[in-house]
């Protein structure tokens, strides 16, 4: 590892910078998003993300300066292993809104079931990861074995990538249960219309979702790899898996964003069980 850099690198100023400013204007454009359409929820997610992100990033620039300082060091760890869990809740709650619009028929889970249990399995692994990388910093600045610390975040990630693992295994069952007209047995037998806007965003939350899995992955094997192993201390990596990533997400609901593609109030239509002639479902 370099000398005089806990990060075993100097962090690149410019690419510090960049970042910054990636989070800065999404984080902006989200707040004026969610203030405009009053989806309040997003404050406490996207822009949550977005402002944890620009106080690591933050303390990333500060440390390309000097890399030996702990404060920006410690400010960097926690922000960043932080800053997707609220995205991920941003998640959550449009998989509940498509249910809704689409058909809670389809849906193994109620659509408040689904935010309640993913939302609180969030809870618990932000929890975690505060915990161990609250540990972790401060063994740091007290130049200490940071590997209890790094143990328990490593744990707080492996159930984040868990959740998103079950959370996307059950949206996928949902998804093609409605495509193929195959509700939950004994559920109610209502569907809605898949338009554009919906397919637009039910395409958008699929890549979100796949970016902040990629970015879990990431983190669970950065994290195994040990505290000074080659991984954590190659700037690329984190920079591409983990910094990109959360970019990513972050403007692909800037652009597709959900209160724009929910904004079409059309009622779901009950689906008459008769068939027709040629056994198709008549749609009322």
């Amino acid at each position: 590892m370099q000398v005089d850099s806990f990060y075993g690198y100097t962090p690149d100023r410019g690419i510090s910078i960049l970042f910054l400013v990636l989070f800065s204007v999404s984080t902006l454009i989200h707040t004026g998003q969610a203030v405009f359409s009053r989806a309040w929820w997003l404050l406490a997610t996207a822009v949550l993300c977005g402002l944890l992100e620009i106080l690591g990033w933050s303390a990333r620039l500060w440390s390309s300066s000097n890399p030996g300082l702990p404060d920006p060091y410690e400010m960097q760890l926690t922000c960043t292993i932080l800053a997707p869990t609220p995205l991920l809740a941003a998640n959550f709650v449009i998989l509940e809104k498509l249910i809704e619009r689409l058909g809670a028929g389809y849906s193994r889970l109620s659509p408040r079931a689904y935010l309640i249990l993913f939302c609180s399995c969030d809870i618990i692994s932000l929890v975690i990861q505060a915990i161990g990388g609250g540990l972790a910093a401060t063994a740091v600045s007290e130049n200490t074995d940071p590997q209890k610390g790094g143990h328990i975040m490593l744990g707080g990630i492996a159930f984040q990538m868990a959740v998103i693992t079950i959370y996307s295994i059950l949206g996928s069952e949902f998804l093609i249960r409605y495509l193929a007209d195959k509700p939950i047995p004994g559920r109610d037998i209502t569907k809605g219309h898949l338009n554009t806007k919906l397919k637009l965003l039910t395409a958008a939350l699929a890549f979100s979702t796949v970016c902040l899995f990629i970015r879990a992955i990431y983190r669970t094997i950065e994290l195994s790899d040990g505290w000074s192993g080659r991984i954590i201390t190659t700037e690329v990596y984190f920079n591409v898996l983990d910094g990109t990533m959360i970019v990513l997400a972050l403007y692909t609901f800037n652009i597709f964003h959900p209160t724009l593609l929910l904004q079409d109030k059309t009622k779901s239509l009950e689906r008459n069980q008769e068939k027709d002639a040629d056994g198709d479902t008549v749609v009322a």
